[in-house]
């Protein structure tokens, strides 16, 4: 004998459900509708339409219900793109509805070439022998976004084909290094930072001098050794450093195409109380879809009319329609109760901010509710609250932290917020390393060891202090 735990499909189903982020359940729920014979959306009533916000001392199905008539109040206010608008009547469509859609069509704002369509149709402009002309763009395929080749042309030479020699190769990469913008086709950031130099007008020996033979040293900000080399005062440095940053840039590519990330939508949604300073916490439009099963369908499984393939058909068609509903409500459900809970035990950070938000493990949070861990990590994967000082990831909430002299719990967040501000008040002519923040800290009540303070400043991606540094 021995005792075994296995996973039902139905728990399975469970667990991916309440894995899933707001959009990714909305297109499952529509795709099993499409399936499911017996599955159907229920109808909002008058009595949920008429109810209120959901506060936490609520029940669950109150607040769900409280919260869907707010937030399609609040959608309707703030015309907000997230929040469910209601199907409207299909019609059949006319020549007028066409040439009504081919106007806005003609008059929507096309799609933002990428960089290597940018640089081909460039190319086309340029006048140049015919080898040349193939070889330029096998050049612009072989591209990175950021602009840089980072393949020799001899293995380009080999790899197109008919093969090109390495000449033309050669030819045409001296003809791609003038087209827009500046720097594209460099192999290093030195020639790439160069070639925007040779762009700009004016004077640019100071600059081209750093470039060419101390860009490490003014990486690592060692400009007396470099003042020293080249005879260039501290200020001319400073300036050509200043004048550098403002004009070239790293990686030109990038300055080409759309790079903005796409919309983030909230899962839940934590906002103050139209009376007094309590929170209010509810789940965002399309959360919690509210299924049931189809009563014709039902009726099929216990006709007597019907034969038996027909029942049978009928009979599964329910239960995997059960079992979905079920793994939604249950998601509606923890979901609910996590965000209560971070709500609760972060009051700190929706008054005062991130320097306010306190240690809070997984672990702790799922004894608390009486689950696995496994079931709240999945519960805040790849979600993201809505709370009055913007959207942050589920996540973002549970840190580890320690305790101050006083006993008063500090989270991470927050020791890296007062490194941040410690480094920001610093004299910049003689800043601070970081034995000398942990002293600090140290003095505030936080003891951390001086490998830690550097492991935050790293994430903060704030330089050390001989960087910092300035003459």
């Amino acid at each position: 004998m021995r005792l075994e735990q296995r996973l039902t499909p139905q728990l399975i189903q469970s667990m991916a459900i309440l894995q899933k982020p707001v959009a990714d359940l909305e297109a499952y729920v529509a795709e099993a509708l499409e399936s499911n014979a017996a599955l159907e959306l229920e109808e909002p009533t008058a009595e949920i339409a008429g109810q209120g916000k959901s506060t936490p001392e609520r029940s669950a199905k109150e607040g769900e219900d409280g919260a869907f008539a707010r937030l399609e109040r609040f959608g309707r206010d703030h015309d907000m793109d997230w929040v469910d608008r209601p199907p409207t009547q299909v019609r059949r469509v006319g020549s007028d509805d066409r040439d009504a859609k081919m106007a806005a069509m003609a008059n929507t704002e096309g799609r933002e070439s990428s960089l290597h369509d940018n640089l081909l149709e460039q190319w086309t402009l340029v006048d140049a022998e015919p080898d040349v002309c193939r070889a330029g763009e096998a050049i612009i395929n072989y591209l990175d976004p950021d602009g840089y080749l980072r393949i020799r042309l001899d293995e380009i030479a080999e790899r197109v084909r008919p093969p090109l020699a390495v000449e033309p190769l050669e030819r045409a990469l001296q003809e791609i290094h003038h087209l827009e913008p500046a720097g594209i086709g460099a192999r290093d950031v030195v020639e790439c930072l160069l070639l925007q130099l040779d762009a700009l007008p004016g004077d640019n020996r100071i600059e081209r001098t750093l470039i060419e033979h101390h860009l490490d040293d003014i990486t690592h900000n060692r400009l007396p050794a470099v003042a020293k080399a080249t005879g260039f005062s501290i200020g001319e440095i400073n300036e050509a450093m200043k004048a550098m940053r403002h004009s070239l840039t790293l990686h030109p590519g990038y300055l080409v195409g759309d790079r903005s990330l796409p919309p983030v939508r909230p899962d839940v949604v934590v906002e103050y109380g139209d009376t007094g300073g309590g929170l209010e916490v509810f789940l965002a439009r399309g959360n919690a879809p509210r299924l049931k099963i189809s009563d014709e369908v039902a009726a099929m499984v216990k006709s007597k009319e019907n034969g038996k393939e027909t029942r049978d058909y009928a009979k599964k068609q329910v239960e995997e329609a059960a079992v979905l509903i079920d793994a939604v409500n249950f998601r509606r459900s923890r979901m609910l109760e996590v965000a209560r809970a971070i709500a609760e035990k972060q009051r700190d950070f929706f008054d005062i901010g991130p320097q306010g938000l306190k240690v809070l493990r997984m672990n702790d949070l799922a004894q608390e509710l009486g689950c696995d861990p496994s079931t709240v990590s999945r519960t805040v994967a790849d979600k993201y609250m809505q709370t009055p000082r913007g959207i942050y990831p589920l996540r973002y909430f549970f840190t580890g932290g320690t305790e101050t002299e006083e006993g008063e719990s500090v989270g991470w967040d927050r020791v890296k917020n007062r490194v941040r501000e410690l480094v920001e008040a610093e004299d910049k002519k003689e800043p601070l390393n970081d034995d000398q923040i942990a002293a600090n800290l140290k003095n505030e009540g936080i003891d951390i060891s001086r490998r830690t303070v550097a492991k935050y400043r790293a994430q903060l991606d704030i330089p050390a202090a001989r960087q910092r540094k300035t003459f």
